[in-house]
């Protein structure tokens, strides 16, 4: 009998219909398969696991989060936004993940754009979910003695809590811009005086350096969100808006900030020397977080309890039909089982 390799014909395998294709797959596709890089970060240790399991739930933010991602703030009061965030909450329902909204300033009088964020009943009571307003509004509520509107806001949409976004060069870059007229950190702070609510900090795309981070950890918060340099940035975004001289001025502003791995050594290094200070024990790690690798890497690199947030990549996949997003979030959560049976953190 003549061997098939010497008349062309594939080797028979009964039961694998599809061997002489892949095979054939793998001989047209060698060459690109190289992959020029080694990724530092991780050692790739393929003996000590079988394939994946599913992942642990994570407790986050008094939560059972199904998996450790967040889907940072997004938007309302466009006529996308209804879409966008109902696609988003049907995505934290369905993988059990936490989700901030946009700035809710246009719910602080008036209920015209309210079933844009009202997403509670779509993602349910067991995975957080955030209200959010800028540090601008918060300072002028409290100046207006209207604490009292913050509380109905994050009341009516029945959201765990409130982030404060703190975006000082966003607000001076905007040329619709409010005027911060007193530091963040003493709005805060009455703020939480208010009682009642949790209130989680955030940047809006430029990170937060040692004395800002260092502020916040000694604060009764429930979280910090590093919104760190590398993802959207609100400040450049702001400057796109703008005049092409003022573009040409201001430009270096948009590359001023701090990365999240940076962020993540700021925080681990004062965590070691605040000690019994610290009050806030969790953070989400965003900004600059592409890929699952990202989130994985940072998450076990950061000595707090924490999780990955992502910001433009849900909003690319949120924008049309729900089959889009659910696809991406399937394959990061895949991604992160990989990640947990096969790698270590250097």
């Amino acid at each position: 009998m003549t061997p098939p390799e010497e008349t062309g014909q594939a080797y028979p395998l009964k039961d694998d219909p599809t061997a002489e294709q892949r095979k054939q797959d793998h001989i047209e596709l060698a060459f690109q398969s190289r992959v020029p890089e080694v990724d530092h970060r991780f050692y790739y240790e393929p003996l000590i696991a079988a394939h994946p399991k599913p992942l642990n739930p994570k407790n986050f933010l008094g939560k059972n989060m199904r998996a450790p991602i967040w889907i940072s703030s997004m938007t309302g009061g466009t006529a996308m936004a209804g879409i966008i965030n109902r696609n988003l909450a049907q995505a934290c329902a369905e993988f059990g993940l936490g989700m901030g909204l946009g700035s809710c300033r246009a719910l602080l009088d008036s209920d015209e754009f309210f079933e844009d964020f009202n997403l509670r009943p779509i993602i349910g009571n067991s995975q957080p979910f955030y209200a959010n307003l800028g540090i601008a509004q918060v300072e002028q509520l409290l100046a207006k003695k209207e604490g009292h509107k913050i509380l109905a806001l994050v009341n009516k949409l029945k959201a765990d809590g409130l982030f404060i976004h703190v975006n000082p060069l966003q607000e001076w870059l905007q040329p619709e811009g409010d005027a911060i007229t007193r530091p963040p950190i003493e709005t805060i702070q009455e703020c939480l005086e208010l009682g009642e609510i949790k209130i989680i900090v955030k940047e809006v795309g430029q990170g937060m350096g040692p004395e800002s981070l260092k502020a916040l950890l000694k604060m009764p918060l429930a979280a910090i969100d590093f919104a760190a340099h590398g993802g959207t940035n609100f400040s450049k975004l702001e400057l796109l808006r703008d005049t092409p001289n003022k573009q040409q001025v201001y430009g270096q502003l948009a590359n001023l900030g701090h990365t999240a791995e940076e962020m993540v050594d700021l925080v681990n290094g004062l965590i070691a020397i605040l000690g019994d200070k610290v009050q806030v024990r969790e953070c989400i790690i965003s900004g600059g977080v592409g890929t699952f690798l990202d989130g994985f890497y940072l998450m076990h690199k950061l000595r707090c309890n924490s999780v990955y947030g992502q910001g433009s990549a849900f909003l690319k996949h949120a924008q049309g039909d729900y089959k889009a997003l659910q696809e991406y979030v399937q394959l990061q959560i895949e991604g992160l089982k990989v990640a947990e049976a096969f790698l270590k953190v250097r």
